[in-house]
């Protein structure tokens, strides 16, 4: 029994060194193998501001000829840095399937709103960065028209964030101006008033009380009578015919 014990254990020894030496063994050609091709895939909701054509481009350039290239001596942190230096693009994941296929799954950026200051324009992306326009697409968000104040930033992200994530207002809300002494105008799509929104602070009551006049005046046909909607005073919605 003992000789026998012996050798199944020599035996499994045996066996267990052949296959780390196949793997390894294949695992070493893997490496060597060429790349069979690039695939770009774009994830979100948003495909449209960076084609297949710019991310393919971008990766050539910092790779030669894809094709020539062994698996091995790719850096795909590299690649997705890259990537994600692109004004269009928010966020990359670059890596090679089993079968050589490099592939770079992109997301890209969300406009929530687009700004127009003087002979600058450009848009402001879901995270509040700045982010260019595209010559692919035109986004259809709110227009703002005026200086943003740096120091409001945030404030400015989750006001417009609130604008875009919800149905009603993204529908609705198609300019916003800036005044000098930072209050704000608000247009709406579809009726001539205008909605002096005053200023920024507790903008979500503000948004709450538009809402619920709306969805009540738009019954009897009165938006059509109204010059000016006020929602400065967060406790009430005075209209001016």
């Amino acid at each position: 029994m003992k000789k026998i014990f012996n050798w199944t254990t020599i035996r499994l020894i045996l066996m267990f060194g052949l296959v780390i030496f196949l793997f390894s063994f294949t695992s070493k050609r893997n490496e060597k193998r060429k790349l069979a091709k690039i695939d770009v895939v774009f994830v979100g909701e948003n495909n449209l501001f960076v084609k297949e054509e710019t991310v393919n481009k971008l990766l050539i350039e910092n790779m030669g000829d894809p094709l020539a290239i062994e698996k091995d001596k790719l850096d795909l942190n590299k690649l997705e840095g890259k990537l994600n230096s692109n004004a269009m693009i928010d966020e990359s994941d670059v890596f090679v399937s089993i079968n050589g296929v490099l592939k770079a799954v992109v997301k890209q950026k969300t406009p929530v709103a687009r700004v127009i200051n003087g002979s600058e324009s450009f848009y402001i992306d879901y995270k509040g960065g700045k982010m260019p326009l595209s010559d692919n697409f035109t986004a259809r968000v709110p227009l703002v028209s005026g200086d943003i104040n740096k120091g409001n930033k945030e404030k400015w992200t989750r006001l417009l964030r609130v604008i875009y994530e919800d149905d009603f207002l993204r529908k609705n809300i198609i300019a916003i101006e800036i005044m000098p002494n930072e209050s704000l105008k608000m247009f709406n799509r579809n009726y001539d008033y205008l909605i002096d929104f005053g200023s920024m602070m507790n903008f979500e009551t503000k948004f709450k009380n538009y809402k619920a006049f709306f969805q009540k005046a738009v019954l009897d046909s009165t938006l059509y009578k109204y010059k000016k909607i006020d929602l400065r005073f967060t406790k009430q919605v005075v209209c001016t015919k």
